[in-house]
């Protein structure tokens, strides 16, 4: 079994994570802000990024067995929002199908409903991207609606899933 470790980011981390981070598979499930190719600086500048992060987001790298394997972040809304928090997360494929993400999940929500002042986590995943979808449902997340062509992916309109859990 692997063991997990959500942690705060480390400069060191960037080349892994940019030859992880450089798959046209992940950069299809993610907002466009996440390039393809992905860059030693494009790592670089996401790593100082989350180092510069301020209250209300935790935005945590994920290691497995002491290796960076992805990425996992909770950001607290703003006014009529403030007590929500959009999940995001994504992982390298050399861990996919083992758990992991699941598990990422679980501790993040944990920590999220301790350290902000949150009722409410949700989830925005491409309708197509059932893998992320079935994460979420282990992790007690309800789905809430489809959002039909709610987004656009190489000039494709596509279908967003809206998924919450609300503080136990």
């Amino acid at each position: 079994m692997a063991t997990l470790q959500l942690t705060h980011w480390q400069r060191s981390y960037a080349p892994q994570i940019a030859r992880l981070a450089n798959d046209p598979g992940i950069a299809a499930n993610l907002r466009d802000a996440f390039p393809h190719p992905y860059t030693l600086a494009d790592a670089q500048g996401f790593i100082a990024a989350c180092m510069a992060a301020g209250p209300g987001q935790l935005l945590l790298a994920i290691l497995v067995d002491g290796q960076p394997a992805g990425s996992i972040s909770l950001c607290q809304g703003q006014d009529i929002y403030r007590q929500s928090a959009e999940l995001g997360y994504w992982l390298g494929r050399p861990y996919w199908g083992r758990g992991i993400m699941t598990q990422a999940v679980s501790q993040i929500c944990s920590l999220g409903f301790s350290q902000l002042p949150i009722r409410r986590i949700f989830a925005e995943p491409f309708a197509r991207n059932l893998a992320s979808r079935r994460v979420l449902e282990k992790n007690g997340f309800l789905l809430e609606g489809t959002m039909r062509q709610g987004a656009v992916k190489d000039d494709q309109p596509l279908d967003c899933c809206l998924y919450a859990r609300l503080r136990p």
